[in-house]
């Protein structure tokens, strides 16, 4: 997808949509030509031992693009002529999602990323990159002047190592997978409240230095944390014995922290799990296909261990009881 281009769906280019009669070297050469064309230019060379494949995934986030890269392709290179021939001019960081390492040059300088590490490189400058036969790789696309007016030294981060173990990279890639999973954003207040969470959370994990760095840690990262405990509450709600406790030592983070950013968002930790239980309960006894389901058995489904608790909280909720929602 080139840069600028407008998208409300995600998009997919694999060689697996290829004409099935054209041998390795012709399919390899029509999947490279149709990627100058409509994404950017970058001259690639695939493995000599495994059959040509090769997938790339992008899914906009308004101004930005999440993108991955899977197959046999293990060179990549953008020289000066590929600068040229698109003008693109932004940022990419690269995170190393493969069991091989993934190893390059820009501006003078080596990179090396293993597997979970990540670098940032830049579309506007010379490019290496070589990996194994088989490959995986992320990219995080952000147009040169919303880095640099977040950041206004980031050159100077390019293609040093983010470790795996880094925090803002972490809690980077599990915003951009709950993004992933979902449908493409429209709301504009939504894509600017994403961009500016990834944004923050880039210039955290490569290390950009002063004032902004320490804004973005201010908005980025407990958006983020925040979005890391919503996600373990979805998940465990049903569970009689999830625990504020139990979330914070899953996270790494302290109860107290926890309980502060669940009451900054408007709602506390037993008001989000009963809800969310409520909400449960209620769709399961208005589904024709639990009729013959106990409701204290929904109850417990729910994650409620006390029916009577369970009534009570109901009838305060929807305004009926559970007999009457059936």
């Amino acid at each position: 997808m080139r840069e600028g281009a407008v998208t409300l769906k995600k998009n997919v280019f694999s060689s697996v949509d290829l004409p099935s009669y054209l041998d390795d070297r012709a399919r390899f050469a029509l999947w490279q030509d149709i990627h100058v064309a409509e994404i950017w230019s970058v001259e690639y060379a695939i493995s000599a031992n495994r059959s040509f494949a090769a997938a790339i995934e992008a899914m906009p986030v308004g101004p930005l693009v999440l993108g991955q890269m899977a197959g046999t392709i293990q060179h990549a290179s953008r020289k000066t002529r590929n600068i040229a021939d698109d003008g693109r001019d932004g940022y990419l960081l690269l995170i190393n999602n493969g069991d091989t390492r993934l190893s390059g040059a820009q501006i003078g300088r080596d990179y090396s990323v293993a597997k979970g590490e990540a670098a940032l490189v830049s579309a506007s400058e010379a490019l290496e990159m070589s990996g194994g036969d088989s490959n995986v790789w992320a990219n995080i696309v952000v147009p040169r002047e919303i880095l640099e007016n977040a950041f206004a030294h980031a050159d100077d981060r390019l293609a040093l190592t983010v470790a795996a173990d880094n925090e803002a990279l972490g809690m980077l890639r599990r915003y951009c997978s709950f993004l992933e999973a979902g449908p493409v954003l429209v709301s504009p207040d939504l894509i600017t409240h994403a961009t500016e969470t990834i944004v923050d959370l880039i210039g955290l994990a490569i290390g950009a230095k002063g004032d902004p760095a320490e804004l973005a840690g201010m908005r980025g990262l407990r958006a983020a944390r925040l979005q890391a405990i919503l996600d373990k509450i979805r998940d465990n709600f049903a569970d009689p014995a999830v625990s504020a406790q139990q979330v914070a030592q899953q996270l790494r983070l302290s109860v107290r922290y926890v309980h502060d950013l669940l009451q900054e968002s408007g709602a506390s930790f037993a008001e989000r799990i009963l809800e969310l239980r409520l909400q449960r309960a209620h769709r399961m006894l208005s589904d024709r296909r639990n009729d013959r389901m106990r409701i204290s058995e929904i109850a417990l489904l729910s994650g409620f261990s006390d029916v009577s608790y369970f009534n009570r909280c109901f009838r305060r909720r929807f305004g009926s009881t559970p007999s009457g929602a059936r």
